[in-house]
């Protein structure tokens, strides 16, 4: 690439140089030729009193003065000098064709110059004596460059825009060299650190130094290299939770069935029960892990219909009375008056509320309270769900909706659940296009606030 680059640049920049050394010598060339052509101009309208100065001089027309100022006439003008009777006086030339005699070395830019059009002027010579003669002028129209001294300058104007050219091209060179070497660079170590990423080390990171494109794609890597660092430790983390997720009750059942089978135990109802315990728990790890993983996919289509939010939050909370109870905990369920009907999924929306007052119920202290709020607005409905307990660390509350995410690393199943509840509430508290938020006092209580739109925006 950086070949590439640096071999374009050259040739955007040699093309540049071409067409601008011949624009400028074009350009060149016709200004001085409308120089010379106005210089002309100025000889000839001179010419009646340079030539009233000759015979004035001599007292008559003095052939030797005559072909003296025939050499200062521009080049191809031939003066026909006539007295006032018509009588020929002289023939005064300055042809081209004798400077081209003297000038042979001028080749390209003299055989240019070829006149095609001429001019003629008649003029009329005074002297003390009233008119002395009549000039009658035959002159190119546009000045042709046959003046050797003229040539030289040309010339020496070409040869400079050349070396300009030519240094202003060496230049270029060594510019394009270092921009490409420097646009490269970045790339260069963005395609190495591309490669070690590949290879599995995903610390790898790339510096940053510009604000432009190379820039941005530089920072972009850096992002991108932090996903996928965080997915990496999310996937270890997460088969690490399921094995030990797997392994606790698995481990409890192979306890009880070896027990059995070295009559440690008795195979009685008790027992039994235990086992069916453990066998319930991975069922409901494994159904909540394929709820999880068809909601994150996208592939848990929700039903929508008319959903009484009251109504559905009584019945989740009526189902929890018994538990409840058991922990001495009270429940304040404050309902509002009338219905609060939104667009929804009835199932889906009881398995959210389930989950959230299961999460209160779990972490509640004994003799505490839960609270329950739901708060109509006009356009959503917002529901609260407070426990008084431990509470949740400032550190922990951006993570409790991660899989398989404790905030007390000790918990087993027995205490902190599947580990992935709040996973699926927050996933089916999405596909409703709600929000979900948490607040908590570490050693007080905690507060979990859900806003569900009255009407959902359903994508054809």
């Amino acid at each position: 690439m950086r070949q590439k680059l640096f071999l374009s640049t050259l040739v955007i920049i040699l093309i540049t140089l071409i067409f601008s050394i011949l624009a400028v010598n074009l350009v060149f060339h016709q200004e001085f030729s409308n120089y010379l052509t106005k210089t002309n101009e100025t000889v000839i309208e001179q010419l009646p009193t340079r030539l009233s100065a000759v015979y004035e001089s001599k007292g008559n027309w003095d052939s030797a003065s005559l072909h003296e100022l025939s050499l200062s006439l521009p080049a191809g003008t031939t003066v026909t000098l006539t007295d006032p009777d018509g009588k020929l006086i002289a023939t005064l030339n300055n042809m081209m064709d004798m400077m081209n005699s003297q000038s042979g070395m001028m080749g390209m830019s003299m055989s240019s110059q070829a006149v095609t059009s001429w001019k003629t002027k008649t003029l009329t010579v005074s002297g003390s004596q009233g008119v002395i003669a009549t000039a009658l002028v035959r002159y190119p129209s546009s000045a042709p460059i046959l003046n050797p001294q003229d040539v030289q300058f040309q010339s020496s104007v070409l040869y400079s825009l050349l070396l300009a050219g030519g240094l202003a091209l060496v230049f270029g060179i060594i510019l394009s060299y270092f921009t490409s070497r420097r646009l490269v660079a970045p790339l260069k170590r963005l395609i190495s650190a591309t490669d070690r990423i590949g290879r599995g080390h995903l610390d790898e990171r790339v510096t940053v130094q510009t604000n432009d494109e190379v820039g941005q794609l530089a920072a972009a890597f850096n992002v991108m290299a932090n996903n996928l660092k965080r997915q990496e430790t999310v996937r270890k983390q997460f088969t690490a939770d399921i094995a030990h997720e797997l392994r606790t009750p698995l481990t409890s059942i192979k306890g009880y069935i070896e027990a059995f089978q070295d009559n440690v135990l008795p195979a009685d109802q008790e027992n039994l029960s235990s086992i069916h315990e453990e066998i319930d728990r991975l069922v409901d790890l494994a159904s909540d892990l394929k709820d999880l993983n068809v909601a994150e996919i996208g592939a848990l289509k929700p039903i929508f219909t008319t959903v009484d939010l009251k109504h559905l939050i009584d019945k989740v909370a009526h189902s929890f009375y018994p538990l409840l109870q058991e922990k001495q905990l009270t429940l304040n369920w404050n309902a509002p008056p009338k219905p609060v009907p939104i667009q929804g999924d009835e199932r889906l929306l009881t398995r959210l509320f389930y989950n959230l007052l299961h999460n209160a119920y779990r972490y509640a202290n004994v003799g505490g309270q839960v609270s329950i709020t739901l708060n109509p607005a006009a356009d959503f409905a917002t529901v609260k769900i407070k426990n008084t307990g431990e509470g949740i660390a400032e550190k922990d509350l951006p993570f409790i909706f991660e899989r398989f995410y404790r905030t007390d690393k000790s918990r087993t199943r027995e205490t902190g659940g599947t580990g992935i509840g709040l996973s699926l509430v927050r996933q089916i508290t999405l596909l409703h296009q709600g929000t979900i938020n948490v607040r908590s006092h570490l050693g007080e209580e905690t507060e979990f606030i859900v806003q569900l739109p009255q009407k959902v925006t359903i994508e054809k």
